[in-house]
């Protein structure tokens, strides 16, 4: 395990620790049966105890808790055989009780570690928690008809008593490159392990991100807390602008006041919402309503057998099964999407570096120009062997096999089995005339053909010039339209030549 060697802005070090909402796909609430359903009408999800009526009492979901386990084992972390739930008091108009019933003290899951790669090495970032939470509401600042007409804003309670994991990581992030693959690798695990569906859009994954700079060896500076950063291209933009903001001010003389802040997308800055609060500010104690959680070591044995293959396991078997270099075992498991891709791509093709090869270039590159994943790819894995097949058998070249590619892709060649994946393939070679040059007597002709119309070259090949041989390769593949084999016309050249 190395560590990232620290990036320096401007002669400052950047300090950067993230706390992530990740919200747990339970089909209920953290202390109430309504529906945590996605996009539903305003208020159309809040019962009597999300609503904070009189009377009511929260009682604890188990699925949470047990996604709470799962995570825990998955970055080695201590699950607590014990944890309390307190009342973080605060007053906003979505928070209907007036506190957010969360843990403070004893948090659920304790310690852990997530691995990123940063620039083809490894880091280990350390995490402090991971605690059990409930969502607020969403405050709706629109254009609502208030009784006059005025401009007026709305609450929508489907968020409140939504489950939440927020997981802590600690400052040992360098730079916003490092803090985006962190980002990164935790959406990915909590994804892989099914405990959240990780779609940003809808805020099922947040980031909040603590930035502060300091000088090289001095103590941490103060640090500002950019709030609800749901796509990683902005956790990006919202970190760099911060860092070159907060370097401005303290070379200017300023002091950095501890705040929270929001980031405009549209205009790429950050602006303070209000000064920072302590833990002393939001008067935790413990919750009366609710006992402490116990969970056995029974529970969490059983919890650790209903486990998938984790990541890291899955990337030792690539390397140990399908002799993968363990740079590409890791881009495989980046998510389990890509994965399972992979998978099914190597079963089709027998080739495991091929199929590596063309997932973390040709199949990246196109997703990422057209903002896809992979799970949409519309080159499915069993036609993207079939392709590789054909590379490898010497049907077509590495060159021939990208304009097969690009025709499959514009098709949508995402499904079918492995006769059908086959077929489709095959059919775009013939419809191309890609098909490499096979028959031995012709490719023989047109290579007797070069060499008795380039004397010079040979000439020059004869006298120790390799570059004339390359020049008489490419007359062959000219002579033959690209479809001699490279390999062969190369090898049948040297012979020929002496």
């Amino acid at each position: 395990m190395s560590a990232a060697k620290p990036l320096l802005v401007r002669g400052w070090e950047v300090v950067i620790g993230l706390e992530t909402h990740a919200q747990l796909s339970t089909v209920s609430k953290i202390f109430s049966g309504a529906s945590t359903a996605f996009g539903s009408a305003p208020n159309t999800q809040a019962c009597a105890v999300d609503l904070a009526l009189p009377g009511t009492l929260p009682v604890m979901n188990r699925a949470a808790v047990e996604r709470a386990i799962r995570f825990g084992l998955a970055i080695g972390a201590k699950v607590a055989p014990q944890s309390i739930f307190a009342r973080k008091n605060y007053f906003y108009p979505d928070l209907p009780k007036g506190y957010q019933i969360s843990q403070y003290e004893i948090p659920v899951v304790q310690g852990g570690h997530v691995d990123i790669l940063v620039d083809g090495q490894t880091k280990r970032i350390m995490l402090t928690r991971a605690h059990l939470e409930e969502d607020a509401g969403k405050s709706l600042h629109e254009d609502f008809a208030g009784p006059h007409g005025e401009k007026s804003s709305g609450i929508d309670l489907n968020r409140a008593g939504t489950p939440l994991l927020e997981i802590v990581s600690e400052p040992e992030m360098r730079s916003s490159g490092e803090a985006v693959a962190y980002a990164r690798a935790l959406h990915g695990l909590v994804v892989w392990l099914g405990i959240c569906d990780g779609n940003m859009q809808e805020g099922s994954f947040r980031c909040d991100a603590n930035v502060s700079v300091r000088r090289p060896g001095e103590p941490f500076g103060t640090r500002r807390e950019i709030k609800n950063l749901n796509s990683f291209r902005f956790l990006q933009q919202a970190i760099d602008y911060e860092v070159n903001w907060q370097i401005d001010q303290i070379e200017d003389g300023l002091e950095i006041q501890q705040a929270t802040v929001l980031f405009n997308p549209d205009t790429g800055e950050t602006r303070a919402m209000r000064t920072k609060e302590d833990a002393h500010d939001y008067r935790y104690f413990p919750d009366p309503d609710l006992p402490p959680l116990v969970i056995a070591p029974d529970w969490v044995e059983r919890v650790r057998a209903a486990m998938p293959e984790l990541p890291g396991a899955m990337a030792e078997r690539f390397v140990r099964q399908d002799g993968l270099p363990a740079y590409d075992a890791q881009m495989m498991t980046q998510s389990l999407s890509t994965a399972r891709y992979y998978e099914a791509a190597r079963a089709a093709c027998g080739q495991a570096k091929l199929a590596a090869n063309w997932v973390m270039g040709d199949i990246s590159k196109r997703l990422n120009a057209a903002g896809m994943e992979i799970e949409d790819c519309p080159v499915g894995p069993a036609v993207l062997g079939a392709l590789i097949r054909r590379v490898h058998d010497g049907t077509i070249s590495n060159n021939s096999a990208r304009q097969v590619f690009d025709d499959l892709w514009a098709a949508g060649a995402a499904h079918g089995d492995a006769g059908s994946a086959t077929s489709s393939v095959d059919a775009v070679i013939e419809a191309k005339g890609l098909r490499q040059m096979n028959d031995s007597g012709a490719l023989e002709a047109i290579v007797d053909e070069v060499i008795a119309s380039n004397e010079k070259s040979v000439a020059e090949y004869r006298s120790g010039k390799d570059k004339a041989f390359n020049a008489l390769v490419g007359q062959v593949m000219k002579a033959s339209k690209g479809k001699a084999n490279p390999a062969q016309a190369g090898e049948l050249l040297k012979k020929k030549l002496g």
